[in-house]
């Protein structure tokens, strides 16, 4: 984003529209939380959430994305070297007082979304104005799920995020794809399924950096910020892909792409795909890559 010019066309010509930073952190807060979905994917649970008299602090944001995972996001209006600390203290403080942030959950979303709570992979979101090489290097160190998110503002009305590091604390993919492939019942599947399965986790693992691997029971979430797509258990002669594109914007083929927007299914997305060979992940590629960019 840094190298990135941006212009507002005239009649008489092109206005450079640059980039900067927002007066003040609160700013950046406020605009996320008020929309959280939309940027990163996570549901908004609470704002400046008090860690109680004994721990000493305030977690600028409490949410809850996609698959059901945990997430702290922090921010700070330039550079700080201190963001991931401060996040992981507050991390380390969750992972302590899981029933309190359930219970926070139930309140805000309902009994079922505060059982469904995953925490195999609690995220730590730091969102700011720029971050430095020992900080990129830093989260790499750690075992735990971090994303370091760049924030620009572009004149009064243009808001821009990128991911300068994305790191993952969740099983390995590997070995997601073998728990999904044997199905939640351990039958096992075919070694065709399997080595569908595996060719679609290569294909999306393949598509950019920062690609992580979420495992819920009944399907495989592959995420950026956001998901991107959901992989499910596979069935008997097929697996299904859902995808974060408009169906609107595909030309469906019956048999192999299907709207499925307003219908119940496991992961998320509008777009569902239904691949039987090898052949179909080579058909599918295009759909994958037109997810993944907008994730």
């Amino acid at each position: 984003m840094l190298g990135l010019k941006l212009f507002h066309t005239t009649k008489s010509g092109m206005t450079e529209v640059r980039p900067h930073l927002a007066e003040v952190e609160a700013d950046v807060q406020g605009l996320v939380e008020a929309h959280m979905e939309a940027l990163l994917g996570v549901t908004f649970l609470a704002s400046e959430y008090s860690t109680g008299p004994v721990h000493g602090g305030r977690i600028d944001s409490l949410g809850l994305d996609e698959n059901g995972s945990p997430v702290i996001i922090e921010y700070k209006r330039g550079v700080d070297s201190g963001v991931i600390n401060q996040g992981l203290f507050y991390l380390s403080w969750l992972m302590d007082h899981r029933a309190e942030f359930e219970r926070l959950v139930r309140d805000r979303l309902g009994v079922t979304a505060a059982a469904q709570v995953l925490w195999s992979g609690p995220r730590l979101i730091c969102v700011a104005g720029d971050f430095t090489r020992y900080d990129v290097h830093a989260v790499r160190e750690h075992r735990r799920s971090i994303d370091l998110v760049r924030y620009r503002l572009f004149g009064s009305d243009l808001f821009g995020l990128e991911t300068v590091a994305s790191v993952s604390s969740r099983l390995p993919v590997s070995r997601c794809v073998r728990r999904q492939a044997a199905g939640p019942g351990g039958g096992g599947q075919s070694m065709a399924l399997v080595e569908l399965a595996q060719a679609v986790d290569e294909s999306l693992l393949g598509l950019g950096d920062g690609v992580n691997c979420v495992q819920r029971k009944m399907y495989r979430a592959y995420q950026r910020l956001r998901n991107f797509a959901c992989v499910c258990t596979p069935q008997r002669t097929k697996l299904l892909v859902y995808l974060k594109v408009d169906p609107k914007q595909v030309d469906l083929v019956p048999g192999f792409t299907r709207d499925v927007t307003g219908l119940g299914h496991h992961g998320t997305g509008d777009l569902e795909v239904q691949l039987r060979t090898l052949r179909d992940v080579e058909r599918v590629q295009e759909l994958f890559r037109m997810s993944y960019a907008a994730a």
